[in-house]
């Protein structure tokens, strides 16, 4: 996109009362949540009529309310609910709506036509590629995934035509914002359901010391305002749908007032932030300070909040939360009317009104000339001042009278509140909307249908250390080797691929979980290559893997890792027209009833592995012992790993992070691609589930090999191809393990 000049100041607020501050402080555009489906399931999210009156309420005042719809959806919600969550709030006029799930994109680019979709920062969307992917599917605008560099939004901008909406203030998570598993694995609050109980805000145990490794300070990106509209962004948005009115406030008119300096001619070259203001805005609210993020660095300590404040509220500047309610909250804006009464004797008594080129005009009964006292001016006057709890207040009144007549104050009265009730209606008519689409649930395609026939599912297997290939060539019954691009370089795929042509082994080579431009520069060199090796495929992590690999024609088959969320069949269906998968890996957070309804011959189901809880490109290595200068050479943009060094052994070494309960979390460090992953302390395991796992008939179920060791994974193999190919059943797992949401699932 060409640089704008415009931008806008988008708003959180987690009840009706923070709506209004918004407004009232400023703010261009509101966000906020019903009671369904949004990613803050425990603020004071409105009910439909509250929402209804907030859509009406905004429009008054020119801005507008986008609604969060930015879970993931379940079959049944997505087929029985959503449809009838947003026809009313479509039909009052509904702005946009911020939407997670590709399954609820669908729908709404179906249903609804004229309601813009913003693509939700929970997408993890980080380049071209995914933005240009939204665009197709119906996005009108992306947020991107707050680890994004200026450059990186820029390039967005630059070459997809879409709206950019990206954080400007407000707390930071520490894993890419829809990658993040830790509260449901671990406490059954999913992140992904708006309920995350935040464990990320807890202290850890790491090389013998107890901080907060997880914990980043709050974003405050007002002073590199002109950088950011200069990247691209259009949209500013501050967090905080858990707050205070008064934060919204607070926050919102700081930055109105910076972002309206960028805005003005002449102001860009000499844009400085107030000293006092960068005091207010900690004294809002801060978590140990602030940092700007992402934007011009990768990671590092100083982006952290390592010590935390356990046991210690913050103090509050009573003095300055008074003075933001008694400005922003005990008044509320006012729309500047324009109105002229006609009031003549023996005529109509007629009083027009304006705002914002909008105009009607009413009647009311017979003027009398007047027996004793004329209706005077001023008293016309005091009574149509009345407007009281409207939105309205008078900039200009014209009284045109022959100060002969006389006209009853109810009478005068009830023309006031007629006019500025169908003046109301008639600036709100132009969001009205009654062209939605009729609602058809999905059916059932063929393509899915599960197989009558009785045989034993394939066995995958995803290896994300090379020692463990020696052990998983010696098992004849697996079907597919997943080669993960952390551990296995391009040139060792395809030795592994020449090395066993002629046999039925199969090489599919998993893309990294997070694709950036170093990922892509790194790819495109090896990719033709790859292509011609004799790989089976590739396995994709994310949305900016599919749309790569898409735009490149890619030859070979896709299969989709359980990290891009499928919990319901438009959303595969979705991914399957766009990009043809072969399969799709079945989500970890629906239980065994909910993968009934998903699973086909083109699922396959992780049946044991340690599941990654958070992806991050902080790193817990840096921010503890500094950083290993391991792969230093790798990391860089474009450079393969050195096979020799693999070879040697020389991978990342693990951290743990234990928690107050003495759990174990173990933590790698992938310095190839620079980002962190954070494991479960304990492997999934479906061993002695194996009655339930057929009743799904998954077409394949994997095994996927992390952090154990090689003679681990040797006996866990041997366990499962015993189970699950052999027919030996096993009552109990011989390792320490858990179900996962296998059983439970997740709200």
């Amino acid at each position: 996109m060409t640089q704008q000049n415009r931008a806008e100041l988008l708003a959180p607020a987690g009840s009706y009362e923070s709506m209004t501050a918004a407004v009232a402080a400023g703010a261009d555009a509101v966000y906020l949540g019903g009671q369904l489906f949004g990613a803050r399931a425990y603020a004071e999210n409105l009910d439909m009529e509250q929402l209804k009156r907030a859509i009406d309420y905004v429009h008054l005042h020119k801005r507008a309310l986008y609604l969060t719809v930015n879970t993931l959806l379940k079959e049944e919600e997505l087929e029985e609910k959503l449809y009838k969550y947003l026809l009313p709030l479509y039909q009052e006029g509904l702005d946009a709506v911020i939407v997670q799930d590709i399954g609820v994109l669908a729908l709404v680019r179906e249903v609804f036509p004229k309601l813009p979709i913003h693509a939700s920062t929970q997408m993890s969307l980080t380049g071209v590629h995914g933005a240009r992917m939204m665009k197709e599917l119906g996005a009108t605008r992306i947020v991107t995934a707050r680890e994004l560099s200026l450059s990186e939004i820029r390039e967005i901008s630059d070459k997809v035509e879409i709206e950019i909406e990206s954080f400007v203030h407000g707390a930071l998570c520490y894993s890419y914002s829809g990658q993040c598993l830790f509260s449901s694995i671990v406490g059954g609050r999913s992140g992904n359901r708006g309920r995350c109980a935040q464990p990320c805000r807890l202290p850890y145990l790491c090389e013998g010391k107890r901080q907060y490794y997880l914990s980043p300070k709050d974003l405050c990106a007002v002073e590199i305002l002109p950088e950011m509209l200069r990247a691209g962004v259009y949209s500013f948005k501050i967090e905080g749908r858990m707050k205070k009115p008064e934060y919204t406030a607070g926050v919102v008119s700081i930055y109105r007032s910076y972002l309206d300096r960028c805005l003005s001619d002449g102001e860009k070259e000499a844009y400085f932030v107030e000293p006092e203001d960068k005091r207010r805005l900690f004294d809002i609210y801060n978590r140990g300070g602030f940092t700007e993020g992402y934007y011009k660095k990768q990671n590092g300590k100083d982006m952290m909040f390592l010590e935390g404040r356990e046991g210690e509220a913050p103090e509050r500047n009573e003095a300055l939360f008074a003075e933001i309610r008694k400005t922003y909250m005990e008044k509320e804006p006012k729309e500047r009317i324009a109105g002229r009464i006609l009031l003549r004797a023996d005529n109509p008594v007629t009083l027009s009104v304006s705002c914002g080129g909008v105009k009607v005009q009413v009647s009311g009964g017979l003027a009398e000339r007047a027996e004793r006292q004329p209706l005077d001016e001023d008293r016309i006057r005091k009574q149509l001042g009345r407007l009281g709890n409207t939105p309205f207040a008078w900039e200009d009144l014209s009284i045109d009278t022959d100060k002969e007549s006389f006209f009853s104050l109810t009478a005068l009265n009830e023309l006031r509140r007629s006019a500025v009730e169908q003046l109301e209606e008639a600036l709100l008519a132009p969001y009205k909307r009654q062209d939605a689409k009729e609602w058809q649930p999905m059916k059932q395609m063929p393509l899915y249908q599960k197989s009558d026939k009785k045989e034993p599912p394939r066995l995958h297997v995803y290896l994300e250390k090379i020692e463990y290939m020696d052990a998983m060539l010696s098992f004849q019954e697996i079907d597919a080797i997943y080669l993960d691009s952390c551990a296995f370089d391009e040139s060792m795929v395809m030795q592994l691929c020449e090395n066993n042509k002629g046999t039925r082994r199969t090489f599919y080579y998993v893309l990294p979980h997070i694709f950036r431009e170093r990922e892509e520069r790194l790819f495109d060199k090896s990719y033709e290559k790859l292509c011609s090796s004799g790989l089976a495929g590739f396995v994709v992590k994310n949305y900016e893997e599919i749309a790569y690999l898409v735009k490149k024609r890619c030859p070979l088959p896709l299969r989709c890792d359980n990290s891009v969320y499928i919990w319901n069949r438009r959303a595969r269906a979705a991914l399957m027209d766009y990009a043809g998968f072969e399969l799709f890996t079945l989500p970890a957070e629906l239980n065994e009833r909910e993968l009934r309804q998903l699973s086909s011959l083109q699922s396959e189901l992780i049946v044991y592995g340690r599941i990654p809880m958070m992806v991050s490109a902080q790193c817990v290595m840096k921010n503890t012992r500094g950083c290993t200068g391991l792969f230093k050479q790798a990391s860089q943009l474009g450079q393969p790993l050195q096979t020799a060094r693999l070879s040697q052994g020389k991978q990342p070494a693990l951290l743990v992070l234990t928690d107050r309960y003495k759990n174990k979390f173990p933590v790698k460090h992938l310095c190839r691609f620079c980002y962190n992953k954070i494991y479960n302390c304990k492997p999934l395991s479906l061993l002695s589930s194996k009655d339930e796992v057929d009743r799904l008939s998954p077409g394949a179920v994997r095994l996927d090999f992390t952090t154990e060791s090689v003679q681990e994974a040797r006996v866990v193999t041997e366990c499962f191809i015993n189970a699950y190919k052999r027919g030996i059943p096993y009552r109990e797992e011989p390792w320490e393990f858990t179900r996962g949401h296998f059983k439970r699932g997740v709200e």
